[in-house]
């Protein structure tokens, strides 16, 4: 009965030990939180940052998608109106589509009658007018894939001269003295490279979506160009 009391004994101080160790290694992981904290006041940038890359990129993500709702029914439409005389029709389809494309082809039967020159000019100034709002805020988002990187190394060499500083200062160098400083120079390097990141895809899934709303767009416009020649053949 000894023995088994002994050993009943150690088995509970094992498990004991077992869950004082859990619960440190817990309580010792690192969250979002407290890696934000660590990263200290340089944080705060990347954070806007990082607000104004998802603004950007939500904003100009639907209003990419409804820049492309102009489909083959309504240019068939279009082209039935004209065909038909019916101009005025023909451009109430258009500004009812509310998309380049549409405002391309409205400027483009505003000008019929004039030498078909006159006409194509007409419609890629309007184009180009149209890619520009499309773009819009594109070059702000590359900025930040490009700056948020940079204002991250800008933290880590602040916080590796605060814990070189720390060392210089303390008597005996102990990890301690340096912890402080690594903190903030890890933390603000992983947020800068983070914030960076997103961004960058982000700004890429935008320029691709963009070149296939151009593409759209160029296509249309060779419609409506094809169809204004048909009459000469």
């Amino acid at each position: 009965m000894h023995t088994l009391s002994i050993l009943l004994n150690a088995t509970a101080q094992a498990a004991n030990e077992t869950a004082i160790n859990m619960n440190m290694q817990v309580n010792n992981s690192l969250t979002p939180a407290d890696i934000f904290q660590k990263g200290g006041f340089m944080m705060y940038p990347l954070v806007i940052l990082s607000i104004i890359a998802l603004y950007i990129f939500g904003e100009r993500y639907f209003a990419i998608a409804r820049a492309r709702k102009f489909d083959n029914g309504m240019m068939n439409d279009i082209k039935h109106k004209i065909k038909t005389g019916d101009l005025d029709g023909a451009l109430m389809v258009c500004e009812t589509s509310n998309t380049p494309m549409g405002r391309m082809i409205a400027k483009g039967i505003r000008r019929m009658g004039r030498p078909l020159s006159d006409v194509q000019t007409a419609i890629e100034n309007v184009g180009n007018l149209e890619i520009s709002k499309l773009e819009k805020g594109l070059p702000v988002l590359a900025s930040v894939s490009g700056g948020a990187p940079m204002i991250g190394f800008l933290g880590t060499v602040m916080g590796m001269i605060q814990a070189f500083y720390e060392m210089s200062s303390a008597k005996n160098v102990e990890i301690s003295n340096l912890a402080g400083g690594i903190y903030t120079a890890m933390s603000t390097t992983a947020g800068g490279l983070l914030v960076g990141i997103l961004a960058y895809f982000a700004y890429n899934i935008l320029v691709a979506r963009v070149d296939k709303t151009v593409a759209i767009m160029e296509h249309t416009s060779t419609e409506f160009m094809d169809l204004l020649h048909e009459p000469t053949k």
